[in-house]
């Protein structure tokens, strides 16, 4: 199950209220992906929260496969949308996904159960796949996707949206002004408090040589695909060799294998590439990093926001951060806890790694303090969860 609604729906259940979730199950559902056997639907329960699961055909990649598991959700949504509004009986009716197409079987469910209707915007679709996949505006399929997007904007009670910047576009296609809230991504407080898991020995042993061996280790932790721009990390690698710096990248990904391949051709020995860890072992991670650091390539659909999880892993850690993003908001200075410095420059980004490497110890951890307050005052789920219930009334 996708981390954002299983804690949002926890943080509800918290306050009284009674959830079910209705989503596709197929190989890309990432957390207790159940298991159908066949079957095209299944009722459970999971942590207080109710499930519906529909089954639907596993796809590769972003083509033909992608939009018929799509189709098939939306076909059995559809289908068991007056069963649903009669049985659950919900206030209000939540579409959210990817794509705004379940915006349409929502609305038949709000409708049926006289229920408020709000969509919540994860990615600007079609936006994304116009300006990121190469998709003409008259592909019958970006057609459909406008379609649901302008439906939404005029048919909603609310929407949320975790891009801070958003309200021109959809005002554009039809949102009223009030309609509107802005809920980014957030954190589960619960998982950092207490003791962290420890790191695997050999990995904890690696941190601990550099660290006695005197380098400033800067840290990246996270998937190693394109759109993190880790070869503008690797660039500036090359320009601190003369810096007691050590650049550690912690994670898997599409992208490793040519990236550790790029290292050792150009005799990067400043970079040190190590195994993904658990996600309760992440904390223990990042307190091996003096800063942490977080890049993506420069995009022009960064111009209505980014609220990376990332990112907020890294601050309720209390590590200083340097962010290599160019977007429409600047977390990272919003909240006081590091630096931002040019997406896709390795000269700015090796900048930006003496500056803090060059700051008294004092003043990166009240950056790191800071990024901590900022997320417990701001990101935690218990507080976007009242927020969104708020956006719901």
């Amino acid at each position: 199950m996708e981390y954002r609604p299983y804690y949002l729906a926890r943080a509800w259940i918290a306050m009284g209220h009674r959830v079910r979730i209705v989503a596709a199950a197929h190989s890309h559902v990432r957390r207790k992906n159940p298991v159908l056997s066949g079957r095209s639907r299944l009722d459970q329960q999971i942590d207080g929260i109710e499930y519906t699961w529909l089954g639907t055909p596993d796809y590769a990649g972003n083509g033909w496969g992608r939009i018929r598991n799509m189709l098939t959700f939306l076909l059995r949504l559809h289908y068991l949308a007056t069963a649903l509004a009669r049985s659950f009986r919900p206030d209000v009716v939540i579409a959210s996904s990817t794509y705004p197409l379940d915006i349409w079987p929502a609305h038949r469910i709000a409708r049926h159960a006289g229920a408020r209707l709000l969509f919540e915007l994860h990615d600007l679709w079609p936006l994304s796949p116009i300006e990121l996949g190469g998709y003409v505006r008259w592909h019958p399929f970006i057609l459909a996707l406008q379609a649901a997007e302008n439906f939404a904007c005029r048919n909603c009670d609310a929407i949320v949206s975790m891009l801070p910047n958003v309200r021109a576009h959809l005002e554009a296609h039809g949102m009223a002004p009030e309609k509107l809230h802005i809920v980014p991504n957030g954190t589960n407080a619960a998982e950092w408090r207490g003791v962290p898991a420890p790191l695997p020995a050999p990995l904890a042993s690696t941190l601990a040589a550099l660290r006695e061996g005197g380098s400033f280790v800067v840290g990246f932790a996270g998937a190693h695909g394109l759109a993190n721009a880790l070869d503008t990390l690797l660039s500036a690698a090359a320009l601190l060799r003369d810096a007691p710096v050590a650049i550690v990248l912690v994670g898997a990904g599409p992208e490793k294998a040519r990236l550790q391949a790029r290292a050792r051709d150009e005799h990067l020995d400043n970079v040190c590439f190590l195994d993904a860890v658990a996600k309760e072992q992440i904390p223990s991670l990042l307190q091996a990093f003096d800063i942490a650091y977080i890049g993506l390539q420069r995009q022009p659909l960064f111009r209505f926001g980014i609220s990376p999880n990332k990112l907020i892993d890294y601050m309720m850690a209390g590590r200083p951060v340097l962010q290599a993003i160019e977007a429409g908001n600047d977390p990272v200075g919003e909240a006081r806890c590091g630096l931002t410095v040019a997406a896709e420059n390795p000269q700015a980004v090796a900048a930006g790694i003496r500056t803090l490497m060059a700051m008294a110890p004092t003043a990166r951890d009240e950056m790191g303090r800071n990024g901590t307050r900022f997320v417990l005052e701001n990101l935690t789920y218990d507080v976007l969860g009242e927020r969104f219930i708020k956006a719901c009334a």
